[in-house]
């Protein structure tokens, strides 16, 4: 077994990232729960090929697993910060799932986690952009993960 680069780890990082909004938004729209959704991806989309020769890039599990659990563990307290940097007519109900997703795994990693959070902000910020490549939800997300991590993490700031 050869040691990863790294690089590799960093983009194993950022997959997992990506991978764990993909995960909270199947268990949201489709019921599942964390468990199912968990062993679907490990076993269905880490390294699966998606077209011919391409292959999905290989996740951090134990990333995307903590990520994917603190989510759920702490949503309340994540949907409470989520709704204090939306601005009172945009309840964090109304947005879109897929932002929903993300900012759930962002504060997961916010609240859980040692990541730095421009780091958190700037990865997250990757996720929006693969999400909507045209859109303004990454101007959006920006400001809404700002205000988050000024609240999860002060210190930082």
């Amino acid at each position: 077994m050869t040691a990863l680069s790294g690089n590799q780890k960093r983009k194993m990082k950022s997959a997992s990232r990506l991978y764990a909004v993909q995960a909270l938004f199947q268990m949201e729209h489709s019921g599942q729960a964390a468990d199912a959704v968990r062993r679907e991806f490990l076993d269905f989309r880490f390294g699966a090929e998606v077209g011919e020769g391409e292959e999905m890039i290989d996740g951090d599990i134990e990333l995307f697993a903590r990520l994917l659990d603190e989510a759920v563990n702490w949503q309340a307290k994540i949907d409470q910060m989520t709704d204090r940097a939306l601005v009172a007519k945009w309840p964090i109900t109304r947005i879109d799932p897929t932002l929903r997703a993300l900012f759930r795994a962002a504060g997961a990693e916010m609240l859980t986690q040692d990541t730095p959070p421009r780091v958190v902000i700037s990865e997250y910020l990757d996720v929006a952009r693969a999400f909507f490549p045209d859109g303004k939800e990454p101007k959006f997300v920006n400001a809404v993960l700002d205000h988050m991590a000024r609240e999860a993490k002060p210190e930082a700031f």
